[in-house]
C-alpha cells in the first residue's frame, strides 16, 4: 500500500523507502535492501503527501530530516 495516496498496488509498482539497522534511510529501487520498509508510488505527489502527513516516518519509526526528503524527491524525479 502506498503511504502517500493509500492505494493498494502490486509491490513491483511501488518504490520502497528503507531504514537500515544502522538507522540510515534510503530509496530502495530494487526492493532487495535489508531493513524495515515503507512503500510509496513512484510519483512525486505521493511522496509529497507522505512527507506532509509523516506516514513514512511513522512506518519506519524514525524522524526523517528535510534534506533527506529533498534528496528522495530528486532521485525519484530522475527515475
Amino acid at each position: 500500500m502506498c503511504t502517500g495516496c493509500g492505494e493498494m498496488k502490486a509491490k513491483k509498482e511501488l518504490v520502497r523507502v528503507v531504514r537500515s539497522k544502522e538507522g540510515e534511510i534510503s530509496l530502495d529501487l530494487t526492493g532487495k535492501k535489508s531493513g524495515r520498509g515503507a512503500y510509496v508510488c513512484p510519483d512525486l505527489e505521493c511522496l509529497k503527501k507522505a512527507r506532509k502527513t509523516k506516514r513514512i516516518e511513522r512506518s519506519l519509526d524514525v524522524k526523517i530530516p528535510d534534506e533527506l526528503y529533498d534528496a528522495m524527491e530528486q532521485e525519484m524525479a530522475q527515475r
